[in-house]
This record gives C-alpha cells, structure tokens and sequence, in this order.
C-alpha cells in the first residue's frame, strides 16, 4: 500500500484515511483532515505562513 503525504500540511495520511480532491486541470489534492481541506481550499491560506505546518518558514 502507498502512502501519501497531505498536499497543504505535508504530514502522512494512511491508506484508507484522508480526503482526496481533484481540480479541473486534473490535479489531484490530498489532505489529511478537514482542517487542512478548508485551510486550502475554502480559506487560501498559504502553509508557508501557519506553523503547524511543515512547510513553515522561519525567518531569521
């Protein structure tokens, strides 16, 4: 089985969990919870800005 990693906070999703989405270019998103989906999609935060995420930047 493969495993993923969620497209906006870069942690592990498990086979069989997660939501995945699909533009309509074609692209497909996975999250790995509904907070992750919303902060994307719903909301257009950037990942690089919140620092639960891995792609957090820190400056300094």
């Amino acid at each position: 089985m493969k495993k993923y990693s969620c497209s906006f906070c870069g942690g592990e999703i498990s086979p069989g969990t997660g939501i995945s989405y699909v533009r309509h270019d074609g692209v497909v998103l996975r999250f790995c919870s509904s907070k992750c989906r919303k902060n994307a999609l719903n909301l257009g935060r950037k990942p690089r800005k919140l620092k639960w995420t891995e792609f957090y930047e820190k400056k300094g």
